[in-house]
């Protein structure tokens, strides 16, 4: 760095970083150091140039690295500078700059009145990229970037030299240390530069284009009564209503407002939050462009515009409606594209909105990768013996959060309504009302219906906590599409497991999804080979083919079947778990000596499935009576 430049950077970040009065009890040559912007104190030896949190004493032995348990506070990156720094001491000169601020550091979660505040919990260096190179990072957590000059990543947040505020809450909500997708794009964005992000959902893009955000407009400071600065589009209300949750809880504390807006509710309540002003607008672009249209929102002040989830709003028809919404947005403004693939079509829109982007690849942007903290479990089966199998999952796992996907809407609420009673299940598709998918999301969320049953619609974008299992019911119109379904667990570092029904109808996608399995280093089985080496993989599929097109089989005559022998059918128990009837479904794992009767209602061969079937339960079966929901 340049005399000059150093000039104007320590005098861009004044009072970043100081030097505490001095503290004749001090050894020499320890200094003692505070962070201006978290009020900190933490010490420094130059001569070794090491920084810790206890204050050292005079018979301290020679520092050593600090502990991979304790975060390690703002370590000095020049050391000459501090020297020159240190003889203006008394004046309160040796001020640096976020430039000069140390990779790979945390600042200390200590006060200067040494009071424990908050301390973040951080993972062992090997797991954070504490201490490895800006290359040696990029290759254990494959990372690549295209673009010149790209900054090195930060890999713990104090590097990041974000405000207190938003660290306090990045470290209150458990966050231990940045992702990588989060670690490269951060210094990237900060720098005012367009960003292409791909990599796989769950990998914490959400908060990796929201704190940029959040200080570019804080940077600005722009009237809100003249519309937003950050625009954020999405292809679904449940992904919009999550990013708006998020920006909501990591804004709070910046005093950051934010709106949604998003189809299927009503405009009422949407427009009230805009009128009154936001510095965030999170929105879907039918919704968006319907208001534009109302004069009732303007975006000439949004100088950051985020595409989430780009692949899915093209693949979903949103082309139009978004290239419409850019065209109201000043084309001076920084503009961040993430998606989870990388077809041709996104490529394109990119080129034509975005400029000279930086473009960050996490993993292999060509090729489908499954996520491998999942485990898959793929079952070649007939397609009758689908839901008996389904029941002795859920059985044999216990009680957790299951999404149990199918092929079609209809087939989704028969599902859910036979799952119900024994399990506790509801229905989330495309023809559901806003409110009734809310009602359901918020269900599946605190537990109440622990099993979703689902459509393509919450394949992408969703992200609920503790989903552990995924369950393909139907598969999928592609291998693409199955990534994305079992991407709902094993997310931000957890494990899941996903378990597969694959029948003969769907044999020309067997070539396809042995590469996948071992491509994640998963079991292939015998049958799914025997398919694909039988060369079942046929046509290609279309990609993100909407829950209201799947037309893989044709339910109504299963349907009126099965309201010809309902009456025949109520009569015969087909199913009775356990030993003597007795299961254990009781909370927490204890015998509620209970048992299940069901009546076969229709095959599954004919793909109906609704549930009706008779149900007996033993008195002692644990049961809210409150509400009625049943317990595990």
């Amino acid at each position: 760095m340049s005399a000059s430049a150093a000039t104007d950077s320590s005098s861009a970040a004044k009072g970043r970083i100081r030097h505490a009065p001095a503290d004749p009890s001090l050894p020499k040559p320890w200094r003692g150091l505070i962070d201006s912007t978290t009020g900190f104190l933490y010490f420094w030896n130059p001569e070794t140039n090491v920084t810790q949190y206890e204050k050292p004493l005079p018979s301290s032995p020679p520092p050593t690295p600090p502990r991979q348990d304790t975060p390690s506070p703002p370590t000095p990156a020049i050391e000459s500078e501090h020297r020159d720094a240190d003889q203006r001491q008394e004046s309160n000169a040796g001020n640096l700059d976020c430039d000069d601020c140390p990779p790979n550091q945390e600042s200390a979660p200590v006060k200067v009145d040494n009071t424990p505040s908050w301390r973040p919990v951080l993972q062992a260096p090997q797991e954070s990229g504490i201490g490895l190179s800006a290359e040696a990072y990029r290759r254990r957590h494959e990372i690549s970037v295209i673009g010149a000059n790209v900054p090195n990543p930060f890999v713990t947040f104090n590097s990041t030299c974000f405000p207190s505020e938003i660290l306090r809450e990045l470290h209150q909500a458990g966050f231990s240390a940045p992702t990588p997708i989060q670690a490269q794009s951060w210094p990237i964005a900060l720098q005012n530069r367009d960003i292409i992000a791909v990599a796989k959902t769950g990998s914490g893009k959400t908060i990796g284009y929201l704190i940029p955000g959040f200080i570019h407009l804080k940077r600005l400071n722009n009237d809100v009564r003249m519309g937003p600065t950050v625009l954020v589009l999405s292809p679904t209300r449940e992904l919009a209503t999550q990013i708006h949750e998020e920006a909501v809880k990591f804004g709070k504390s910046s005093r950051i407002s934010c709106a949604c807006l998003y189809g299927g509710a009503p405009k009422g309540p949407q427009l009230r939050d805009i009128d009154r002003g936001v510095h965030v607008v999170v929105a879907t672009p039918g919704r968006l462009n319907d208001i534009l249209e109302m004069k009732r929102l303007h975006l000439d002040q949004v100088s950051y515009l985020v595409l989430d989830e780009a692949d899915r709003m093209l693949d979903m028809g949103f082309e139009p409606q978004i290239r419409k919404i850019v065209k109201e947005i000043p084309t001076k403004r920084q503009t961040l594209m993430y998606t989870a693939t990388w077809p041709k079509e996104v490529r394109k829109i990119a080129s034509d909105l975005l400029v000279k982007p930086v473009q960050v690849n996490i993993g292999n942007v060509n090729e489908l990768v499954a996520n491998k903290s999942i485990t898959q479990h793929v079952e070649v089966i007939p397609h009758m013996q689908k839901r008996r199998r389904l029941e002795q999952i859920l059985r044999s796992n216990g009680p957790s959060k299951y999404i149990v996907f199918c092929s079609t809407k209809r087939m989704c609420d028969q599902l859910a309504g036979y799952l119900d009673g024994p399990f506790g299940a509801s229905a989330i598709h495309g023809d559901k009302s806003q409110m009734e998918r809310d009602k359901v999301l918020s269900d599946f969320r605190n537990g109440k219906s622990p099993i979703l049953v689902a459509t393509d619609v919450a394949a992408r974008g969703l992200d609920i906590k503790d989903i552990r299992f995924v369950i393909n019911y139907d598969f999928p119109t592609g291998v693409e599409d199955y990534v994305h379904r079992i991407g709902r667990t094993g997310r931000a570092g957890a494990t899941g497991v996903a378990y597969t029904f694959f029948c003969d109808q769907d044999s020309k996608y067997a070539s396809d999804l042995v590469k996948i399995l071992v491509g994640a280093d998963q079991e292939v089985p015998s049958e799914l080979r025997d398919m694909a080496s039988r060369g079942g993989y046929g046509g290609k599929s279309r990609r993100w083919a909407s829950d209201s097109s799947y037309a893989r089989d044709d339910y109504g005559p299963a349907l009126d079947s099965y309201d010809q022998s309902r009456a025949s059918q109520e009569s015969e128990p087909q199913y009775r778990n356990g030993n003597d009837g007795n299961c254990d479904i009781g909370k927490g794992g204890g015998n509620s000596s209970c048992y299940l009767s069901f009546s076969p209602g229709p095959t599954d061969e004919g793909g109906s499935g609704n549930g009706a079937r008779s149900r007996s339960r033993s008195p002692n079966c644990a049961r809210d009576a409150g509400n009625g929901d049943s317990v595990w």
